[in-house]
């Protein structure tokens, strides 16, 4: 994960600690009341239905391994285009295999399995999606994720930014909707 560059400055595996600090600082907001240490935009949701996700989370343990391995086997389907551009198809499917290969926690091999079902879910699938356990895990890693990867897309105020904060602020909507 070291030398798989997921940016031209940040590895897999440090986006994987990025994801993490992210996830437990705005995790330590909700559960303790304390100052965000990094720049967020949340939306009205995490705090509406703050009580239903922290309690639908699983241990800490397998949170951490989830949030920092989710991309542990990007390395195995790193393709560079013609203009230079990484991508890494099936990626989540890979990072089950290897995190399986390695470590004996199912819940978290299973959210490394759906991890990209936040960022792709469509309308219609939000009824089978909310089905899922720890529907609500995915989303705030969702959130987390989008926030960490923010200097990427040029910041909190870039278009791209704000388009993948749109979508999972309607999805969480959508989802928190049903959970209640």
């Amino acid at each position: 994960m070291r030398s798989c560059p997921q940016t031209d400055t940040q590895s897999t595996y440090d986006h994987g600690i990025s994801v993490n600090n992210y996830f437990n600082d705005l995790l330590n907001h909700l559960k303790n009341d304390t100052p965000l240490t990094y720049k967020w935009i949340l939306p009205e949701w995490i705090y509406s239905y703050k009580d239903i996700i922290i309690s639908s989370l699983p241990d800490k343990e397998t949170l951490d391994l989830y949030t920092i391995f989710h991309d542990c086997g990007k390395f195995n389907c790193l393709v560079i285009d013609e203009n230079g551009k990484r991508h890494f198809p099936n990626h989540s499917e890979e990072s089950y295999k290897i995190f399986k290969q390695v470590f004996d926690n199912e819940i978290a091999a299973q959210l490394i399995k759906r991890d990209m079902d936040i960022h792709l879910l469509k309308s219609e699938d939000i009824l089978d999606f909310c089905k899922y356990e720890y529907a609500l895990t995915l989303l705030i890693v969702g959130l987390s994720e989008i926030h960490s990867n923010s200097e990427m897309f040029g910041g909190l105020d870039s278009v791209s930014y704000k388009i993948k904060y749109k979508k999972i602020k309607r999805m969480g909507d959508k989802i928190l909707k049903e959970k209640k």
